[in-house]
């Protein structure tokens, strides 16, 4: 029964993730995503935990990937954040000091 509840979530997981994010406009699409890439230091949290567990050593390597790839998320997110803020920085004029 267990299994059966999982994979109603995830499949309702998807289609309501999908449907929400194709409504999201073209002008909101980066700060959102800049936003849930800096949201996912929750998720290294959750590495951490996993790969400090002390339990099988599958577990600790897992983890440890986890961790790599959350911190590419991260800071991808960040990245993104700075170029996009960038944008709006006024250019200096050139000749005037």
């Amino acid at each position: 029964m267990e299994a059966v509840y999982l994979t109603f979530v995830l499949v309702l997981s998807i289609f309501l993730g999908f449907e929400l994010i194709s409504k999201v406009p073209a002008t909101l699409h980066t700060p959102l995503m800049s936003g849930a890439n800096a949201i996912s230091g929750i998720t290294i949290v959750g590495a951490l935990l996993s790969a400090g567990a002390g339990q099988a050593a599958i577990a600790s390597w897992l983890g440890a990937f986890a961790v790599a790839f959350a911190m590419v998320n991260v800071i991808g997110g960040y990245m993104v954040t700075d170029r996009m803020l960038g944008m709006f920085k006024k250019k200096d004029s050139g000749g005037s000091k």
